[in-house]
């Protein structure tokens, strides 16, 4: 392995759609720089920061079908049941459900939390209100995914927060998904719901600290242990 190979393992993998923001803000400091030094170094932190943002590192994701795991990184700030959006074809019966808050400071790739085929995608235009706050769920831009398994549907909920202005979906209708692979991005500072079938057991509470594909929020009863593992 030579030295360049090396560097770039040990770096944080940045995601194709963040590019063109850093050489944007990149830009900015430049100009920043050049109408007085010190906003330019402003504007270069500035530029670490949505690198940093944009970050999108490997996780491990436990292949187990009777576990659920964090769609999202962030904090946990909602643990409860709740009927699922309208879009979703879901019904109007409460289901367990999951929410997590990011911040501007966390991993803004969303990954699946459980295998399955995406069986619906239903976007809804709406507010940008603070993203951690319940009506968020009611009132907030959002896109949903209805993911079929053999334990049931899981919807998994995209929600715009107060800075995000985009929501972004890395797949469609019929895809295959094993838990842990990504299905989208939101830009920047937002929330994602996990809606369970009657079963799950929530393993989180308020204020739980969630890594994407790698944390479990909840589990299904089951006999097997054995429990694997996947990189990506």
């Amino acid at each position: 392995m030579n030295v360049v190979e090396s560097i770039r393992r040990q770096l944080t993998p940045i995601h194709p759609e963040g590019y063109i923001f850093i050489v944007a803000f990149a830009i900015g400091a430049l100009i920043l720089h050049w109408i007085w030094s010190p906003l330019g170094w402003i504007g270069a932190l500035l530029t670490l920061w949505c690198a940093y943002f944009f970050r999108d590192p490997v996780r491990m994701t436990p292949l187990d079908d009777s576990l659920v795991v964090a769609p999202a990184d962030g904090i946990v700030c909602s643990v409860g049941s709740y009927v699922p959006p309208p879009e979703l074809g879901l019904g109007e019966l409460a289901m367990p459900r999951v929410s997590i808050f990011m911040s501007v400071f966390d991993c803004h790739v969303n990954r699946t939390p459980v295998n399955g085929r995406i069986t619906r995608i239903g976007y809804k235009p709406g507010l940008f209100v603070n993203a951690d706050l319940d009506k968020a769920s009611e009132d907030n831009e959002r896109n949903g995914l209805v993911i079929e398994t053999p334990r049931g549907q899981f919807g998994v909920v995209q929600i715009a927060g107060l800075v995000a202005r985009r929501i972004l979906c890395f797949v469609k209708e019929g895809d295959a998904l094993v838990a842990g692979d990504r299905i989208g991005l939101i830009r920047f500072g937002s929330r994602v719901d996990v809606y369970m079938p009657a079963g799950g057991t929530p393993l989180v509470t308020l204020g739980s600290k969630c890594v994407a594909g790698e944390t479990v929020i909840a589990e299904f009863a089951t006999g097997d242990r054995s429990r694997m593992f996947k990189s990506g």
